[in-house]
């Protein structure tokens, strides 16, 4: 989402400069949580009597950061007010359950990635440790996409519109198909206790809801009145 974000801004300078006044809590909140996660870190081992405190910091750090990221995605996707090619909406429009519900959904889906990771690249109690961690972080995630996938439908009728009537629901059905395909090959991998695929099959999932969110909001790049023409 930040490297994807940062080409987006690069490219799209108009959206930069709505985007931006919308989610700037946010995006402070995930500021700082980067700030502690970076000084926990670094902390941890240089002063080991306090190191509770530093593992609470890194960890309340990342969740943060990543529950920010979700959101900014969620304040996107629902909309952001713009008039006279500036943001018109309030401090706090960022604030709803479906931008909860999407942050909740990048948590989930980091935990889900960082801990295929440590599946691939470590061994013994540590990696069966990661492999319980991973079984939960993917449950929770493919069901924090298929809520995500059904409130997408309420946020906005064109949302609706697109993914529900033809032709546009032939375009769309390959990308819920292929995410309902690599989930199974996911919970597959992770029960046969496989070590690099769950990490590429996690990714691939994350690959398939963003193009899903993309297809969501075509030609649109700040929903509803800004698209990628403008």
């Amino acid at each position: 989402l930040v490297l994807g974000g940062g080409g987006l801004f690069a490219a799209f300078p108009l959206a930069y400069a709505i985007i931006l006044p919308a989610t700037y809590p946010l995006i402070i909140a995930m500021l700082l949580g980067l700030v502690f996660r970076g000084v926990a870190f670094e902390f941890r081992w240089r002063d080991p009597g306090h190191r509770a405190f530093w593992d609470l910091a890194f960890t309340g750090g990342s969740l943060v950061a990543a529950l920010s990221q979700g959101m900014i995605l969620g304040a996107l996707l629902q909309g952001i007010e713009v008039a006279d090619r500036a943001y018109a909406g309030s401090w706090w429009d960022w604030l709803t359950p479906y931008t909860l519900l999407t942050g909740c959904g990048v948590v989930a889906g980091y935990a889900l990635l960082g801990a295929c990771w440590l599946v691939w690249k470590t061994d013994g109690s540590t990696q069966d440790h990661a492999y319980r961690l991973a079984r939960r972080a993917f449950w929770a995630t493919l069901a924090l996409m298929g809520a995500v996938s059904l409130y997408n439908l309420l946020v906005r009728p064109e949302y609706a519109d697109r993914w529900l009537t033809a032709p546009e629901l032939y375009y769309a059905a390959p990308v819920p198909i292929a995410t309902g395909i690599v989930a199974i090959a996911l919970f597959l991998a992770l029960r046969n206790q496989r070590e690099s695929k769950p990490f590429w099959l996690a990714l691939a999932m994350f690959l398939l809801g963003m193009a899903g969110l993309g297809f969501t909001i075509w030609p649109n790049v700040v929903p509803p009145d800004v698209t990628i023409w403008d």
